[in-house]
């Protein structure tokens, strides 16, 4: 087949003029496929949905895609639990603290508070809001701390201090109504 040919039957299967299908065809060097394929990147032929231009028979097309398949499952399951040992390794490094008057009373892994939230939610987070009536601070320490973390930190300290002027509120109502 010629070039003139190609052309023709270029601009016959794309629907473009004579120009383009020449252009097209010179810049992937008069192969018409190279040439269809040039045409959708550049904007000028929309291809057909969900396909692909291949010169491989279609079995072998379809055995490679099974194997792509077979394999990115794997990879996004090894990815996932790479994932999860990643945290629970940064949550076993990083602790939860619980100070009193200044001095750390516990500290447990992130970890084992994330379980316990989960598992004893109703009981733990009881625990940590009548800790902050008996003036108990909490906060985040370890290797991984960041901005993040800081200001998680800074939320915690803004509630021990609400609890403790809640605390003064309420002795000074009681004050009022013992001395009346």
């Amino acid at each position: 087949m010629d070039n003139f040919e190609k052309v023709e039957k270029l601009r016959e299967h794309a629907n473009v003029s004579y120009e383009e299908a020449k252009q097209a065809l010179e810049n992937s060097n008069w192969d018409i496929l190279d040439a269809m394929i040039y045409l959708e990147q550049s904007g000028k032929v929309h291809g057909p949905e969900n396909a692909s231009y291949t010169t491989q028979a279609k079995k072998v097309k379809i055995e490679v895609e099974e194997k792509e398949c077979k394999s990115t499952f794997k990879e996004n399951i090894k990815r996932f639990c790479d994932w999860c040992i990643k945290w629970i390794n940064k949550g076993n490094t990083n602790s939860f603290c619980v100070e009193k008057d200044n001095q750390e009373i516990f500290r447990v892994p992130v970890t084992l508070l994330v379980v316990l939230l989960i598992f004893a939610f109703w009981v733990v987070v009881p625990l940590l809001v009548v800790g902050l009536f008996f003036s108990m601070r909490y906060h985040f320490a370890g290797p991984d701390v960041r901005s993040v973390d800081i200001d998680l930190n800074k939320a915690m300290d803004t509630a021990a201090d609400a609890a403790e002027n809640i605390k003064s509120e309420i002795s000074n109502a009681v004050s009022k109504d013992e001395n009346n």
